[in-house]
């Protein structure tokens, strides 16, 4: 286990350096660079931030999806090689500023939005509407036969069962180490560190018996999966905000108001059925992003500059 997690240390590490050069940004003319970790919801929301920013500035954005995790986008935001991303309260709270589990949403928004100015020179903009949080997720057919609900009805079964986990999930300080104690969850072999687009397809496959995912993953009801609830409440919130550099934002002021009208505009419902069009449908990143912002009226709501 120990050989297993040092050597994802060091390819994150080593993808952490090689990403300095896969941030750098154009010098022909563009003005935003947007990131994103490597989720579906993370990209849908990467793309959202860079077409809004489009249709209400002149200023010319620039994608990088797909970066990594938590800790490369951070870096990422922190040394200006991306100059926004979306992040989740409860992951800035738990994982990069390492603080213990509160469930209060707002001490956790306002805790992070104050040490991220302070250390980082970075701004928290208004939350988009939705959490997404963790979701310990087992297979509906299991759920219906053995009667589970709750994470507290499934320590009797997990001696006898493979858990599949992200590397992040398993070394955050809100991931499994917690959740394994506060649920008194011991398994048959140690979880099998797995890949987040791979994780409920190996579930269905029944490769393995419970997976840690994402309340608004597309993937959970088009596979008649089920989220079992957090009855202890282990795990902290997670509203999604956008993460923005103070420089950027003094440089190009009114995108304040460009974030400021996302507030709130992003229902965990909206989410879920935006990650289910991409993942289930194989429709556009930027198609279902585009329809998303002519619904809500997004497009053209503030003066261009």
């Amino acid at each position: 286990m120990k050989k297993s997690l040092y050597c994802i240390l060091i390819v994150s590490v080593c993808f952490l350096i090689v990403g300095c050069n896969f941030f750098q940004k154009n010098n022909g003319g563009v003005d935003i660079v947007i990131g994103s970790k490597n989720l579906t919801e993370q990209v849908i929301l990467g793309e959202l931030l860079a077409q809004q920013i489009e249709a209400n500035t002149d200023l010319k954005v620039a994608r990088k999806f797909n970066l990594g995790g938590t800790g490369i986008c951070h870096e990422g935001v922190k040394t200006g090689q991306l100059d926004a991303y979306v992040e989740y309260t409860g992951t800035a709270f738990a994982s990069i500023l390492k603080q213990k589990t509160i469930t209060d949403p707002k001490a956790v928004y306002n805790y992070v939005k104050q040490e991220y100015s302070k250390q980082f020179e970075l701004e928290l903009t208004e939350p988009l509407g939705f959490e997404n949080n963790f979701a310990m997720v087992v297979r509906g057919e299991d759920a219906k036969r053995l009667n589970l609900q709750n994470l507290s009805d499934i320590a009797k079964y997990t001696p006898q069962w493979q858990a599949g986990f992200g590397y992040e999930f398993m070394e955050r300080e809100d991931g499994f180490p917690g959740l394994a104690k506060t649920y008194n969850l011991r398994f048959l072999k140690t979880p099998r560190i797995m890949d987040l687009g791979l994780m409920y397809r190996a579930l269905v496959e029944k490769k393995v018996d419970l997976v840690a995912g994402g309340t608004t993953d597309g993937q959970i009801v088009s596979l008649g999966l089920t989220i079992l609830k957090d009855d202890k409440r282990y795990f902290p919130p997670y509203d999604a905000v956008p993460v923005v550099r103070q420089e950027t934002l003094k440089k190009y002021p009114k995108l304040r108001e460009v974030f400021k009208n996302l507030e709130d505009k992003i229902t965990a419902k909206e989410m879920q059925t935006m990650n289910y069009q991409v993942d289930a449908e194989f429709r556009p990143v930027e198609e279902v992003v585009r329809e998303f912002l002519k619904l809500k009226n997004l497009s053209y709501s503030v003066n261009k500059f």
